[in-house]
């Protein structure tokens, strides 16, 4: 098996692997006590996980974003290097798959923290005490 398709089974491998973590089951911690509209946290909570994840765009699908645009640039600066060494389809792999993983995991990231910030200020402004 030559070194362009362990690297493509390489980078989807891990495209999918990073994109099945999708927001993890996180919620914000909400504490009940003087909480005037505590018999709706559940339902709340249920609207709220619903509303960040719209907000957020998604964790597989920014991730997948992510890793197709670090793919595309990691791809052309690896072919570019490869070029002066030789071999210029073996460091477009390289790069690509470099990139596609980088970008994945920046992208991921990104999202899951707009998911979060976007969760608990959900539950505050339905009145609610989040600790995180």
């Amino acid at each position: 098996m030559n070194t362009i398709y362990k690297t493509s089974i390489f980078f989807i491998g891990t495209l999918l692997l990073s994109g099945c973590y999708s927001q993890g089951g996180w919620t914000p911690t909400v504490d009940s006590y003087n909480d005037k509209n505590a018999q709706y946290i559940n339902q709340d909570m249920a609207d709220c996980e619903r509303l960040a994840g719209q907000a957020s765009g998604g964790t597989a699908k920014e991730t997948a974003i992510g890793a197709g645009v670090g793919g595309l640039v990691g791809g052309a600066a690896g072919a570019a290097i490869g070029a002066f060494t030789g071999n210029p389809a073996a460091g477009a792999a390289m790069g690509a798959a470099a990139g596609g993983f980088g970008g994945a995991a920046k992208q991921g990231f990104s999202a899951e923290e707009s998911y979060k910030r976007a969760y608990s200020g959900c539950m505050r402004n339905r009145g609610h005490n989040v600790v995180n």
